[in-house]
């Protein structure tokens, strides 16, 4: 049944609407970013063995790219709020994209270091951007749901991208790595084409091009409100930075990333290293926890909405109680047990990634729009620190074995252990929209 706005029959809601058209661009954007950053982490072994690399500089290599990513953050957020996040993602995009194609040439450390600078400070430009679009967009009882929705490119890439390029790999390269990382340049050069074509910053100026109905123009802002510039109103940075909330969303998400990118960073070392595994066998157990993931995700956002109401905080610490015991008996699975494995990364990928669209949600949920950019910048950049710390800790956690495997039991119980701290901060987590009206700034 249609919603009435105004008197008239709201179609908006089909799935022709175009926000939905902007939601699948910045989904299939950063999707293509997924493509450069998980398939560096696919060829790790492979990498380690080219170039003689000790497992300590693995686990620089794997942390490097989150010291970059972090440190983007800060300025992708202010980017984000003051050029407006297509021309922020359009800097991003052209970025990473030659960075990855000029990952086919390392030869050394030194230079694959550089290489994972850069690609970091070009992905660093990305992710903001796409949650602020998100903000801009949907309406209140949509953003669960949007935003789970665009996570899925968190499962969707590293579920196919293993196995994808360790098929191009395998059997059109005859198992060399390099060429892949010359072919993955390609999607790059696509998703500029779909960027400036198809993306708007704006619903405001979608709707005065006349690209959606106002119908969907009325739905979208009786619940995200018009662009500040219409009513001069601001709101300054206390709004947030205040707001306990804040602070213990930021740790609950410090965790989230340092356990996802942990694991996403080590995952093809961990299953070629302790469990044997060929390249092709590697490329499909690495995509399982991912495979399940998209499902996580979009049971995670469906039940925020539905079943709880916008409260992420179920959700949450649904997700992190979960993870303790399943990547715990991870690591403690014996070689040859494939079919335990199979369970353990399944349950692990669905419980690491139950929260992600629920939590991405958080600052659009409870501060006004016009600071969510500055909010999710500084949130994600003190996030990507835990992304930085975890895969250098597991470099020096991971035991080597006389006969040369590794055993990852330890990590995978720091991880297990860091998901029950999360769990407790998540408790205290509160939703409910702030009182802005003290912090509004009017010209």
């Amino acid at each position: 049944m249609n919603k009435i706005i105004n008197g008239t029959p709201d179609k908006s809601g089909m799935i022709w609407g175009y926000r939905w058209t902007i939601l699948f661009v910045i989904w299939l954007l950063y999707l293509i970013n997924y493509f450069d950053r998980i398939s560096v982490l696919v060829f790790l072994p492979y990498i380690q063995n080219d170039l003689n690399l000790t497992p300590v500089e693995v686990g620089w290599l794997g942390s490097i790219f989150f010291f970059g990513y972090a440190v983007a953050q800060l300025s992708s957020g202010f980017l984000s709020d003051k050029i407006g996040p297509k021309k922020t993602m359009s800097i991003a995009i052209w970025v990473f994209t030659v960075v990855t194609f000029l990952t086919g040439f390392v030869r050394n450390f030194w230079q694959f270091i550089i290489l994972r600078m850069g690609l970091a400070l070009g992905e660093g430009h990305h992710y903001v951007p796409a949650v602020r679009t998100i903000a801009n967009w949907f309406p209140k009882h949509e953003k669960g749901r949007a935003n789970a929705y665009f996570t899925t490119t968190w499962a969707i890439g590293p579920a196919i991208i293993p196995i994808l390029v360790t098929w191009l790999s395998a059997e059109v390269f005859g198992g060399s790595w390099r060429p892949v990382f010359f072919v993955l340049a390609i999607p790059g050069i696509v998703g500029i084409f779909f960027l400036n074509k198809f993306m708007a910053d704006s619903p405001r100026l979608t709707r005065q091009n006349g690209k959606m109905t106002q119908e969907e123009y009325d739905l979208i802002t009786s619940s995200v409100g018009e662009e500040s510039d219409l009513h001069g109103k601001t709101y300054s940075t206390k709004i947030f930075t205040s707001d306990i909330q804040y602070y213990l969303f930021t740790i609950t998400f410090f965790i989230l990333l340092m356990i996802y990118w942990g694991m996403t960073t080590w995952i093809s070392t961990f299953l070629v290293k302790q469990h044997g595994m060929d390249i092709k066998t590697m490329g499909f157990f690495a995509a399982i926890p991912y495979i399940v993931a998209g499902f996580a995700m979009w049971m995670g956002g469906l039940m925020a909405d539905k079943v709880f109401h916008g409260r992420m905080k179920v959700v949450t610490i649904t997700g992190f109680l979960g993870c303790i015991p399943a990547l715990y008996f991870i690591g403690r699975i014996p070689r040859g047990e494939t079919g335990l494995l199979l369970l353990c990364l399944g349950l692990g990928g669905f419980f690491v990634n139950f929260p992600w669209g629920v939590m991405q949600a958080f600052p659009s949920m409870r501060y006004p729009k016009e600071v969510v950019g500055r909010a999710m910048g500084i949130t994600n950049g003190i996030g990507q620190f835990g992304s930085f710390l975890s895969p250098l800790i597991a470099g020096y956690l991971v035991k080597t074995l006389p006969d040369s495997s590794y055993d990852f039991g330890n990590v995978f119980l720091f991880w297990s252990a860091s998901a029950l701290f999360a769990a407790v901060a998540a408790f205290f987590l509160n939703e409910t929209p702030i009182d802005h009206t003290r912090f509004e700034n009017r010209s």
